[in-house]
């Protein structure tokens, strides 16, 4: 399942944009681009650190994944939408990069845990009907699970800095 955004509202909770799961391979709203936490830079080509807050936002629409202690609408978890404008919202957009080892990898799963409340990034069987149907509920969880595992399956990769490559690789004697 890839996770899926567009200009479509919930039309209970918070009534924000809502994010759900889709299973189209080449859908273009399934675009999100990772950044730094929110009033945090992010240089482009170096690393995500496992443990490290980021944001990630959405192509499409400009807004950034999102969450706070609203129900879901159709588990009842908490509910995740897509927040602020060109990219701006706030500290509930933050989420921490969950992986082992040090970076988190191209090819490797990760989990996102909400910086705030600290629910993991989910998705489950609940499906909706009408305007968006068959798409899955994504929700957050409070507790870690095979649901809460993500990969990126395409995108533009940048390749590491020089910087980090001469940190990563720098042994003195």
């Amino acid at each position: 399942v890839r996770l899926h955004s567009h200009d479509v509202r919930y039309g209970s909770g918070s009534g924000q944009q809502s994010v759900t799961g889709v299973s189209a391979a080449d859908d273009g709203n399934s675009y999100w681009r990772v950044r730094g936490r929110t009033a945090a830079v992010c240089e482009r080509g170096t690393p995500v650190r496992c443990g490290q807050a980021i944001r990630l936002t959405h192509l499409g629409t400009g807004r950034n994944l999102h969450s706070h202690r609203f129900a879901s609408p159709l588990s009842g978890n908490q509910e995740v939408s897509a927040f602020g404008e060109a990219g701006e919202g706030d500290y509930l957009d933050d989420w921490t990069v969950v992986c082992s080892g040090t970076y988190w990898v191209r090819d490797g799963e990760v989990r996102f845990q909400h910086a705030s409340t600290n629910v993991f990034l989910s998705v489950t069987g609940e499906q909706y009907g009408r305007p968006i149907h068959g798409q899955k509920e994504v929700h957050g969880m409070a507790a870690s699970s095979q649901n809460n595992y993500w990969k990126v399956m395409e995108g533009i990769f940048m390749q590491p800095s020089e910087v980090f490559k001469a940190e990563q690789y720098h042994a003195e004697l």
